[in-house]
């Protein structure tokens, strides 16, 4: 459970400050299976189609939290990666346009290529569109995020639809500016792992939090280009200043991107984020 528990730390544990929090298990591939998948496609095609057992964990989990946990009460959906991808099943399967999307305060689906229209705020989803601010309620919001100065490669998994479609491209909503342009990432970075080090975060320093904070130090704007659309993440390095100059990205391969801290680059703005929206849905509610 030690990997369990390190996810939630690091992608749930800080919207407790603002809601109640549940996090069901499901079964999902390790990161083990996953480089396997990649490095080893022709094998794994012939291991035969990829079980659906986490997606039906998710929908036992949802209905159960609907008939004995939910009390009327508004929901946020978060999920990362696998988990994004069960999500947006669900959300589609479920929620969208049927009654229980009256509980719908938003779904932040990151890591991941939630298709949508070009130009357009819906797709998958026919009645939940993009979030264009933080009072709305109702909403998604979904990227995949890179270095400005290492955009995701053309075998990249990330940044366009899994299936080619000429209508549709990939939803990318910067957290730190839901209206469009840049913003400021407020990240809470884990101090180990993902290539850090404790001491490694500020000349002369060791922190000894299991998170760091960096205020003004990631920015964030989407961008379209070569038929992708992405979340890119520029560091915003000063020699003169103590702390360091670059995050290591911590990908499993180059074209993953920033993807294991997709969520810690902006978790402080999509904390932030969930506040108003829940304070949005009860005014409404």
């Amino acid at each position: 459970m030690t990997e369990e528990r390190s996810v939630v730390e690091q992608q749930l544990s800080r919207f407790a400050s603002k809601c109640r929090v549940y996090a069901p298990m499901y079964r999902q591939f390790t990161l083990t299976a996953l480089r396997e998948m990649i490095t080893n496609p022709k094998a794994a095609a012939a291991a035969g189609p990829r079980p659906n057992t986490g997606y039906t964990d998710v929908v036992d989990a949802w209905n159960h939290y609907l008939a004995h946990e939910n009390k009327g009460r508004g929901v946020v959906l978060i999920g990362h990666s696998q988990g994004s991808g069960v999500l947006t099943q669900l959300i589609a399967a479920e929620i969208d346009g049927k009654p229980a999307q009256t509980h719908l305060i938003s779904a932040l689906l990151l890591g991941t290529g939630l298709p949508v229209t070009k130009g357009g705020d819906t797709g998958t989803f026919k009645s939940i569109p993009l979030c264009k601010s933080p009072t709305q309620t109702g909403c998604a919001v979904a990227y995949a995020s890179f270095l400005d100065n290492a955009p995701p490669p053309a075998n990249s998994r990330f940044g366009r639809p899994r299936e080619a479609n000429s209508a549709m491209e990939v939803a990318c909503v910067n957290p730190a500016s839901l209206s469009g342009g840049k913003g400021e990432l407020h990240n809470y970075m884990a101090t180990t792992g993902n290539g850090h080090t404790a001491d490694g975060w500020a000349k002369g320093v060791t922190v000894d939090t299991p998170f760091v904070s960096l205020p003004g130090l990631l920015s964030a704007t989407c961008v379209n280009s070569g038929g992708f659309n992405y979340l890119a993440v520029q560091v915003n390095a000063d020699p003169a200043d103590p702390r360091l100059d670059a995050i290591k990205p911590g990908a499993v391969t180059p074209d993953w991107g920033l993807h294991l801290v997709d969520v810690n680059v902006a978790m402080g703005n999509l904390v932030d984020l969930v506040d108003s929206q829940g304070k949005a849905w009860l005014a409404k509610n």
